[in-house]
Parts: C-alpha cells; structure tokens; sequence
C-alpha cells in the first residue's frame, strides 16, 4: 500500500493518506496565531477542512479528533466553535485535554483521523 505526504516539512507532515485512512497533524493556528480561542479553532477547522479536501475526503468522515487547550476555562469557547462545524450525524470519537502547547500564542491544538 503506497504513503502519501501533504504538506510535508523537514520535521512533519501536515497529512499523510496510508490505504483508505488520512491521518493529520496537530494543526495550530496560522492567521489567528495569539487571537482569542474562537478565532483559533475557526482558523484551525478551516485548515482541517484543506488538508482533508487535499487527501480526498471531509469532516463526514472524521474517525477521531483530539484537542488540545491551554486552559479547560476555554472549553465552552472551543466547543461553541466546533458544534457549529462537525457534521451532524458523523461525529468523530473525541477526547479534549489542557495542555500546555508549544509556543504561548497557541491556545488549540486539533489532530484527526478520516476516512476517505
């Protein structure tokens, strides 16, 4: 079965597609790096969207998502951003933890798996 790289890096791929499953990294925000959790997990969720789109396949297909945020006080914040953006019916198992993440700017962490 052949690998594809999306995005690739010298430290890490942003997706890798392995048979029918898409595995992405813990995206972090770009555009609204140091900006409020809202504006992070939008910025985060449309990056998703990109490299699922890239590997063939979109959140109907999430398998699992793990988050990571730098105060659980957030939680709610995060969530009001993704429930308005999973897809009704196909929601992926999940887990959320606080976390300390690599640079202060960063408030959300989000990796998943899909199907394509």
């Amino acid at each position: 079965m052949s690998i594809q790289r999306h995005d690739v890096g010298a430290r890490m791929s942003k997706a890798v597609v392995h048979g029918n499953t898409v595995y992405l990294a813990g995206i972090v925000a770009d555009a609204a790096k140091g900006k409020s959790v809202t504006e992070q997990t939008k910025d985060i969720l449309a990056q998703i969207d990109g490299l699922l789109a890239k590997a063939g396949t979109d959140k109907t297909k999430l398998l699992t998502a793990n988050i990571w945020i730098t105060d659980m006080a957030t939680f709610g914040e995060m969530n009001a951003v993704w429930d308005t953006w999973v897809s009704a019916g196909n929601t992926p198992a999940r887990a959320t933890v606080e976390a300390k993440l690599a640079a202060p700017d960063y408030k959300v962490e989000i990796m998943v798996v899909a199907a394509r």
